[in-house]
């Protein structure tokens, strides 16, 4: 075999290395096209949007009940003035015409209330409208001078409406506790 015959055999000869190189280079860049593909799908995916801004209602509601049901009559203006902070619509009316007078019974009573939110949940949600329900279980110790301190467990259902961006409670109710069914 002459020395031409040879280095013609060794260019036609498959190279392992550039084949599996050229192989590596197009997975590579499939599964950089996928990965991007799926992340586009992600960061625009209606549900993901959804699921945002629930827990953000939810994180305010949980705040503002808490925020509702504490109270020292030591930072009492303070106390109201997060009140009113978290309020919005009706529920905010009632709270600021109701001031005065809630102030000269709070003081009166030498109260100390402070809440700790045990759970809570959206029930119902509507995106466009800036409108949310929630229920919040919560655990509400109250603090009298000269008494122990009594612990009281609620469920609170909450209307939410989304004002100048932020979530604020719009209604507060205590919920149903038991089977409030009709009997014949």
């Amino acid at each position: 075999m002459s020395t031409d015959q040879g280095a013609a055999r060794r260019r036609r000869a498959p190279r392992p290395l550039l084949a599996a190189a050229l192989a590596l280079t197009l997975l590579a860049g499939g599964a950089a096209g996928w990965a991007g593909v799926s992340w586009y799908g992600a960061a625009h995916d209606a549900s993901a949007r959804y699921s945002a801004t629930r827990d953000e209602a939810l994180a305010a509601a949980e705040q503002s009940v808490q925020n509702l049901s504490t109270l020292d009559h030591r930072r009492l203006d303070s106390g109201l003035d997060l009140w009113e902070e978290s309020t919005t619509g009706e529920l905010h009316a009632q709270l600021v015409e109701g001031r005065e007078e809630f102030e000269r019974q709070v003081r009166k009573a030498r109260t100390v209330s402070t809440a700790k939110v045990l759970s809570g949940a959206v029930t119902e949600l509507d995106e466009r409208a800036g409108r949310a329900r929630v229920m919040v279980a919560l655990r509400v110790t109250v603090r009298a001078e000269g008494r122990k301190p009594a612990d009281k467990n609620s469920r609170m259902l909450g209307e939410l409406t989304r004002a100048d961006g932020r979530w604020k409670l719009a209604a507060l109710t205590q919920a149903p506790v038991g089977d409030t069914a009709a009997t014949p």
